[in-house]
């Protein structure tokens, strides 16, 4: 650890080395605001350069903020200044005497008309905004996402890749934190990926890749943070779009998007309604070679029928108490219901191939679930200068049942010989309070502090009751063994601050946060509590030197944390099948990653290109100890089916190294074709063992993205995403490369108020995981021998074919992709 920060501070010695030498010249300040001059409303990252009329000399300027004002900070000296923004022509003053700080007041700028057509396409493209802290990427009209989720999204955003279950990873690490505008949410939920399932597309305007966080944002991901910001539209008068949708397995969907804005008041909705079916399939071929073993070989095929029904609404206004401040409330509902059918026809043979049973086995799921989130926000912007103070509050909370039936059935004899019945119930409580200041000293410095206190509070029931068929008792029996209440409660307080300066070309932003946690755990089944309470403080450095306008180098270090929670700490196991069961771990500790990374970008006049390379060096990390289960005498325990009983635990054990390289490119040779595409590389190195499983391993994989636009004739949009999720292994198994083709065009109809798209997600049905997993070696005639083999595959949602029908009110075209309905308030830095 001494060889990392020895190598962290040669790399940042070079940098405040030459911000020392470039002490500047006297500074004055060029301010302003632009606007719309037929709505007079604000024109937002609009662009203002500042040329000196000196030959040689170096280009200046900045983009408007979200209310059109700017403000520049350049030498005394004559320039040319021009104002430019998408669809409205450029104004120009030339050969300006700049001497002391000048305000040109409200400036306004009027559409033009003759640029129209091909500013729209330039709108209507993916954008990314790259920041000293993070890079944003604005959604736009990405064609391929249109009636899906949140999941669909985040698949489309370079360094993410959502895997085939819709578990998220950032850089091929699945420890990222996933926020709603800007915070930690209920809407989340306690299983990730079936949440983010249940957030509609259409609800979100960008998403916040964070992959070297400030100390203004939670230490909590090892890989950084996912901010999912949901649109807010903010146009004046009524504004908004109805979106229809149906496609092929069966779904319906209905959702409209809008808000009214007068004077003071903006008033805003999402609301979604959706119904569909996800048909899905899975199968794995298991070999045992343990000598108790009473089957040899057990070959499962599942077939899943499920149907969801859910509703989404948000809810929110917006008053602006004066120029400089507002508050915001919001309310936000997701209601959930689903039907599952899942069908696991089961065959297990001797090691002679000779048929032992056949049976199949049908599990009938339902599924309520409610999710509620409050927040009330307050901004007060409290001077010209930039001084800047926000809270925050917010409650939220999950209750979701879970009711199932289960039949087993012995096929060759139409015996039933299992009959189950299971009730799992999770309710989550969320609260949250944050405040912020901000403090600009000059134009080049800049101080933050602020608080945030989260609470999570979860409680799990799980009741399983089987009938017992050595009897003649038709009551079912409850299982003692797995029956149990969990309750886990978590307080985290936080404290940060962070300092900015920009000297000259050079830009770094340091800071210190400190979080203290309080853990309190009981097993209500067994009357047994646990308390924990640990703090830390985790420094943050993020650095950028711009080499010369339009490329620029940066360099980022940050400590992250990741928490145990919920199931991982539960001592009571739970089971995914009658041979397949999870038990936590009450003494596993958080994992503590510190992370460093260079990146540089440079972009052309059709051409941008964005690289980074990072390494994360993680002590303590987890690994999931997976084991046949024994009995006092060391044999397998069996199920009735004679099938081993296999058992998975988490530890504290290995320390994991990863390197990584990221390439992302954008490219537009014409007007009317737009190519994106991005390329990660990662290579991971773990070292950890027990007395019975070695997880030292080391492994490179990577996984790419292309990404073409075409604009067809007849005004014909068409898009084609080719995703590749490259090969890997662990320390139990191994994982084939999955490849995905998506395809999508639209048109635009009635005069351009009204959008039809039709797309295809998996195009050849391909995105299906297929992996082998070894258990835990034996001693089998002399020779260590893995305890069992399994080869198996798993495809979640199989092709799928969309058509959504969206008609505009009271918008025009392209100000609805220019950016302005974005997220707006909603984007808090916390």
């Amino acid at each position: 650890m001494k060889l990392f920060y020895l190598i962290l501070s040669f790399l940042i010695a070079p940098f405040f080395l030459y911000a020392q030498s470039q002490d500047q010249q006297k500074k004055i300040t060029i301010t302003g605001k632009l606007i719309d001059q037929s709505t007079k409303t604000p024109l937002e990252f609009a662009t203002v350069s500042i040329v000196n009329v000196n030959p040689g000399s170096v280009p200046t300027g900045g983009i408007t903020d979200v209310d059109g004002n700017y403000s520049i900070t350049v030498t005394p000296g004559t320039y040319n200044i021009k104002w430019e923004y998408i669809t409205f022509k450029t104004l120009e003053k030339k050969n300006q005497v700049l001497m002391s700080d000048k305000d040109y007041g409200s400036i306004e700028l009027e559409i033009d008309v003759a640029e129209l057509d091909a500013a729209i396409v330039i709108a209507e493209k993916t954008t990314v905004d790259i920041r000293l802290d993070k890079k944003i990427y604005n959604i736009g009209k990405d064609l391929t996402v249109r009636g899906g989720s949140a999941s669909d999204v985040l698949d489309n955003v370079p360094s993410v890749s959502v895997d085939v279950e819709g578990n998220v990873a950032l850089r091929g690490n699945d420890n990222a934190t996933i926020f709603i505008d800007g915070r930690p949410s209920a809407l989340v939920g306690i299983d990730g990926a079936d949440a983010l399932r249940q957030i509609p597309a259409e609800a979100i305007v960008k998403i916040e890749v964070i992959t070297s966080p400030s100390a203004r944002y939670d230490a909590e991901g090892t890989a950084g943070i996912l901010n999912i910001i949901l649109r807010k539209k903010s146009l004046t008068g009524f504004n908004g779009n109805l979106q229809l949708e149906s496609g092929i397995p069966e779904r319906l969907g209905l959702s409209f998007n809008g808000n009214f804005r007068k004077n003071k008041w903006n008033l805003f909705t999402n609301t979604g309604w959706r119904y569909r079916t996800t048909p899905g399939n899975a199968s794995s071929d298991t070999e045992f070679n343990s000598p108790d073993a009473q089957n040899k070989f057990v070959n499962e095929r599942r077939e899943f029928d499920r149907l969801g029904r859910s509703l989404f609404t948000s809810l929110g206004a917006q008053y602006d108490i004066n120029k400089k401040s507002n508050i915001i409330a919001n309310a936000v509902f997701r209601y959930g219901n689903d039907d599952d059918l899942t069908t696991n026809t089961i065959d297990r043979f001797d090691e002679n191939l000779n048929l032992n049973e056949a049976t199949k086995r049908i599990e009938a799921e339902a599924e309520n679930e409610d999710d509620v989130q409050f927040t009330l926000d307050y901004k007060n912007d409290i001077d010209d200068n930039g001084q800047k103070l926000t809270a925050s509050i917010q409650y939220g909370f999950e209750i979701e049942e879970e009711l199932a039936n289960i039949t087993e059935t012995e096929t060759t004899t139409n015996t039933l010989n299992d009959l189950e019945f299971s009730d799992q119930d999770t309710d989550e409580r969320n609260a949250l309070v944050q405040v912020d200041y901000e403090l600009p000293i000059g134009d080049n410095i800049n101080w933050e502090a602020g608080y945030r206190g989260n609470y999570r509070g979860i409680t799990t029931s799980f009741f399983l009751a089987e009938r017992d068929f050595e009897t003649t008792n038709i009551t079912l029996i409850p299982d003692t063994g797995l029956n149990n209440t969990f309750n886990y409660e978590e307080v985290v307080h936080a404290t940060y601050v962070q300092y900015g300066r920009k000297m000259n070309k050079f830009s770094f932003l340091t800071g210190l946060r400190y979080e203290y946690t309080d853990v309190n755990i009981f097993q209500a089944t067994t009357n047994d509590a646990a308390h924990k309470n640990y703090h830390s403080l985790f420094p943050t450095l993020n650095m950028s030197f711009e080499i010369k306008k339009g490329e620029n180098i940066t360099l980022g270090y940050n400590r992250r944390i990741r928490r145990p929670r919920g199931r991982f700490l539960n001592p009571f196991p739970s089971r995914s099948s009658e041979s397949n069961i999870f038990q936590g771990n009450v003494d596993l500790d958080p994992t503590f990653t510190n992370s460093i990374e260079l990146g540089y970008i440079k972009k052309w006049s059709k051409f941008t290109l964005s690289t980074a390379a990072y390494m994360n060096l993680s002590d303590d990390n987890w690994e999931r100890i997976q084991e046949v289960v024994v009995d006092e005498n060391n044999n397998p325990i069996l199920t009735d089916n004679g099938d081993p009983i296999i058992r998975r635990f988490p530890v504290n054990l290995s320390k994991q190294r990863r390197l990584g390289y990221e390439l992302t490119l954008s490219y537009r040779p014409f007007k009317w074709w737009t190519i994106n595409s991005d390329f990660n590389i990662f290579n991971v190195d773990t070292d950890g063992a027990t007395e019975s499983q070695d997880f030292t391993f080391n492994n490179t994989t990577y996984f790419a993205r292309l990404n073409q636009k075409i604009t067809l004739p007849s005004k014909i949009d068409f898009q084609a995403r080719l995703n590749y999720r490259g090969a890997s292994e662990n320390a139990q198994g191994t994982n084939d490369g999955i490849a995905t083709l998506n395809l999508a065009a639209s048109r635009d109809i009635f005069g351009e108020d009204a959008t039809i798209t039709a797309s295809i997600s998996d195009v050849f049905n391909s995105r299906r995981r297929e992996s082998t997993t070894r258990g835990q070696d034996i001693l089998l005639d002399g020779a260590l021998t893995p305890s069992f083999i399994s080869d198996s595959a798993f495809q979640w949602r199989e092709r799928q074919l969309i058509v959504t029908f969206v008609y505009r009110f009271n918008q025009q075209k392209q100000n609805e992709r220019s950016g302005r309905d974005g997220g707006g308030d909603g984007e808090f830095d916390g």
